[in-house]
This record gives C-alpha cells, sequence and structure tokens, in this order.
C-alpha cells in the first residue's frame, strides 16, 4: 500500500489528537508567562523609554495605567496621572520573584522524564499522555486560588512534575504507528505546542482584559478536559489494538515497521544507553536548541512588556504570532526532510545535522541579533520571530533522531534527554532573574540573549561534526542476547559431540546464526 484510500486514516486521526494534545500540554505551561503581566504591579516607564532615543524610535506604549483612565497614549512618553488607580487583585513581586514563579515548573519537570518513557512502555501511551495532560489541567484551577507566593510556587512545581511524563511517552507511540519514511512529518504534531503557544498568549490577554487574569487559567483547562474526552475514546497504543482501523492500514504500518520495532524488546540496555556517544551527542544538540527556545518562549513577554513598554493585547500577539510561523517551518521542513530522505539527496545523518544546523545555529544567530536590537522594537519583533521559527527544524533534528536511534528504546532516550534538556528551563530564568532584578534594562537582557545564543550554537556545533542517526546496535538488545546465548549452546553441544556429522551440523547452525 503506497497511500490509503480512505479519507482520514488512523495516523491522520493520531496526528491531529497528538498535535491537539501537545498544544494543550503548552496552554498549561505558558498560560503563566503572558498573565504574570496582569498579576504584578505595572513599572512606571518602559526601560526602553528611558534608556534610549524615543523621539526617533518606533516605539508603541499603552500603558496600562493610562488604560485604567480611559486615557489615550498609543505613543506616550510620560505616565499619566495615577492617583485614583488601584490595583488590589496584583502581587508586588520583584523581578527575582516573578522569575522563581516562571522557572517552578521545571524545576521538578526533568524528574519524570525518563520514568515516562518507562511508564509508557508499560502502561501505554494513551494512558500516560492522557493523564499527564488531564492531572495538569486540574491543578490549573487552583491557581487562581494560589493567593501566596509559595502557594503558586508549589502548584506550578506540580504540574511540572506531574506534565514531565508527557513529551518522552509520545516517542513510544510514535515508533509503534508511523513508518520510518513518515517520522519527519509526523513528528511535525509534537509542534502542535508551538500553535497551544500562539493561542494561549492572546487568548489569556483577551480573558484578562475581560474578565480579569484568573479567568484565563479556568479557561486553560477546560480545553484541556474536552481534548482529553477526544482522547480517550480516539485513541489507542498500537494498529493490532486499533478496533476501527483498515487491513491496509494496518499491514502498510507493520510490514514498514517490523525491521526496527520489536515487541519482545522488554528489557533495557541501560549500560549502553548511557555510554552512547550518538546519545550524548543529540543531547548536547537538545540541550542547546531547548535553551534558546525556551528563552525566547518564556522571556518574550516580560521583554516586551518591562523593556519596550507593549500593554498586555499587543504583547499577547507578539508572544503568539512567532509559534504560528514555528509550526508552518516546521511543516515544510519536514517535507524537504522526507524527500530528500525519499530521493536519496542526503544521507538519514545528513538531514538530521541540516536540521540540527537550522535550530541551534541559525537560532543563535538570531538571539545574537535580538541581543544588539534593545532600542529599536520593530527589529527586536523581527529578530524574535525569526529565532522562535527557525526551533520548528527541531520536529526534523533531535527529537526524530532519536527514534533514528533506537525505535524500541525511542522512549526512553526522549525522556532521557529531556530530564537533562528541561533544566534550561529553570537554569535560563534563573539567570533573568539574577541579571534583571531591580536592574531591568537593555544592556542586562543583551546579556540574556548573548548567553542563550552561545548555549544554542556550541551544542549545533558539536552535534553537526560528531553526531549520526544510523541505528545503533543495542536496539536489537533481546535478539542480539539470544543469538549470543544460541550460540553459545550450540558451540558447547558441537565441544561435547563425538560424532563427526553432528559436529559439522552444530558449526554449520553457529554460522547460520552469525550471518542472521
Amino acid at each position: 500500500m503506497g497511500k490509503s484510500k480512505e479519507l482520514f486514516t488512523c495516523r491522520d486521526v493520531l496526528w491531529f489528537l497528538v498535535f491537539y494534545g501537545f498544544a494543550i500540554n503548552y496552554m498549561l505551561r505558558l498560560n503563566l508567562n503572558l498573565t504574570i503581566v496582569a498579576m504584578v504591579l505595572p513599572h512606571s516607564k518602559p526601560t526602553a523609554v528611558v534608556q534610549c532615543n524615543v523621539e526617533n524610535s518606533t516605539l508603541l506604549w499603552t500603558n496600562e495605567t493610562s488604560q485604567n483612565n480611559n486615557v489615550s497614549s498609543s505613543f506616550s512618553i510620560t505616565k499619566p496621572s495615577s492617583k485614583n488607580v488601584t490595583y488590589e487583585d496584583r502581587f508586588a513581586w520583584n523581578e527575582y520573584e516573578q522569575e522563581l514563579i516562571l522557572g517552578a515548573y521545571y524545576w521538578l519537570h526533568w524528574l519524570l522524564q525518563l520514568p515516562g518513557g518507562l511508564l509508557a512502555r508499560r502502561y501505554g501511551t494513551k494512558l500516560v499522555f492522557g493523564l499527564g495532560n488531564l492531572l495538569t489541567a486540574l491543578l490549573g484551577f487552583l491557581i487562581p486560588y494560589a493567593t501566596h507566593l509559595y502557594a503558586l510556587i508549589i502548584l506550578r512545581m506540580l504540574q511540572g512534575l506531574i506534565a514531565g511524563v508527557i513529551w518522552p511517552s509520545m516517542h513510544d507511540m510514535t515508533a509503534k504507528w508511523i513508518p520510518p519514511n513518515e517520522r519527519s512529518r509526523f513528528v511535525t504534531a509534537y509542534l502542535g505546542s508551538s500553535v497551544g503557544a500562539a493561542i494561549i498568549y492572546p487568548l489569556c490577554a483577551a480573558v484578562t482584559s475581560f474578565f480579569g487574569w484568573s479567568a484565563s487559567f479556568h479557561v486553560t483547562s477546560l480545553l484541556s478536559i474536552m481534548w482529553y474526552c477526544l482522547w480517550k475514546f480516539l485513541v489507542y497504543d498500537s494498529p493490532q489494538q486499533h478496533p476501527r482501523i483498515s487491513d491496509d492500514e494496518k499491514n502498510y504500518i507493520m510490514d514498514n515497521i517490523a525491521k526496527s520495532v520489536n515487541e519482545e524488546e522488554t528489557q533495557i540496555p541501560w549500560k549502553s544507553i548511557i555510554l552512547s556517544g550518538p546519545v550524548w551527542l543529540t543531547i548536547a544538540a537538545h540541550w542547546s536548541s531547548a535553551w534558546g527556545f525556551l528563552t525566547l518562549m518564556t522571556q518574550a513577554p516580560t521583554y516586551f512588556n518591562f523593556v519596550h513598554g507593549w500593554n498586555i493585547n499587543t504583547t499577547g500577539i507578539l508572544a503568539g504570532t512567532p509559534h504560528i510561523l514555528r509550526t508552518i517551518f516546521s511543516y515544510f521542513f519536514s517535507i524537504m526532510s522526507d524527500w530528500l530522505l525519499r530521493t536519496k539527496r542526503l544521507s538519514l545523518t545528513n538531514v538530521r545535522k541540516l536540521a540540527t544546523f537550522v535550530c541551534t545555529v541559525v537560532q543563535g544567530i538570531f538571539l545574537i541579533a535580538l541581543g544588539f536590537s534593545g532600542c529599536h522594537p520593530l527589529s527586536a519583533i523581527v529578530f524574535m520571530m525569526a529565532g522562535t521559527a527557525v526551533n520548528g527544524a527541531m520536529s526534523s533534528a533531535t527529537f526524530t533522531n532519536l527514534i533514528d536511534l533506537s525505535p524500541n528504546y525511542a522512549s526512553i532516550l526522549l525522556g532521557f534527554a529531556n530530564m537533562i534538556g528541561t533544566w534550561t528551563g529553570f537554569i535560563s530564568p534563573a539567570v533573568v532573574g539574577i541579571l534583571t532584578n531591580n536592574n531591568q534594562n537593555v544592556g542586562q537582557w543583551r546579556l540574556v540573549f548573548l548567553i542563550a545564543a552561545a548555549n544554542s550554537i556550541v551544542g549545533g556545533i558539536i552535534y553537526i561534526i560528531f553526531g549520526t542517526s544510523k541505528e545503533q546496535p543495542w536496539n536489537q538488545y533481546v535478539k542480539l542476547n539470544s543469538k549470543e546465548r544460541e550460540m553459545q549452546e550450540l558451540t558447547t553441544e558441537a565441544i561435547k559431540s563425538d560424532n563427526g556429522t553432528e559436529k559439522a551440523n552444530d558449526i554449520e547452525k553457529i554460522n547460520f546464526i552469525k550471518e542472521r
């Protein structure tokens, strides 16, 4: 079967619900990044107004205080009178405390990355991925009632801990459902996370403007529960378990993944994985891409609000739009990657290296440009959008490379990679908090982006020089062990045998096993 004749195959339905599920994952993760702008007391003036030559800039500033007084100040550079303005529902958190809150999601997020892959292998991605999103959403309902700084931090830590199982669990399902020549395109479903980011920023801005900041958390959690109902009744862990899949589609999938995926691979070659050079090189690139992306994703609302003075609605649009571009870029880049493989214009390893170059080195270049555009908001917007968009190549880079290295243990590899890569999620905000605490200026933010750029470029170059996408020998760990045992048994029998004919037959068997 080349192509299914069905209008929507089970793989199409799976792609859509995985896409939606990752969108939910990021909506639950990022809703606070934008909403925190409306939760804290506003600054009197944007940093760029104070430090830069505003008269010659294109800075657009709609001060929140002026909105509360029904004063139009779209191009205002002075703060209107605020004597009648109160902020009873806002908190006096400084920059360091705000970054603690933003980073708290990642403090324990790494802890269940590896167990997430193991749980998916044992209980199935359907259960692990589904409950990961559902429980995170239920905790989201409680956030508006966490009025103390540390209560909010604890809730975010719990959300991050539970959500840690989500990403690695999906690789197990991908390896069982998707043939190798479709994986780059299918993994674009993971970039539903970017659509979730693109939606959540303007959505939270609009909901906050009309109903207050607490409503944004309720809306996000309700959308998550709607997704879980679809996931529960439409998704199955493997083609063999799906009651509505056609025989043609099932046979096509099984024929194309049979060589690399072995359902009997229950033993895990921990030593081989931990000592694997290709795995560590992929993790280095994963770290690099993650640091740059998480810096852009987490800090964009704060940066454009406090440095360039955009109000919450404008900030929501600015912070969300790049993620739509990231999804579009990822989709078309994945099509190109699969085409390069299908036409054999590049090897599998070189396709992955090309994708890694784009999502690390090119991303790093845009981060450097962003760092030096502090007094030019329009340039900052362009570089922020471009840096976020090119990260979409990750779907054809490290994410897919982990499946290439070992389809049987893909979920474990992603859990291992994310366990380390996720540390960037709390290290980066900590760096921002230290650099900008009571020191919000263009120079400090330049340091933030230059540090992110250095991380992004170095790890990418290391992978490009030394990385590989060849399937590792330990992917067939059980099969290799069974061969070794069979050879040992036959060798023993051949040595003990007194009959020359039997001995010759045993030697032939040994040679046959070696050839296999």
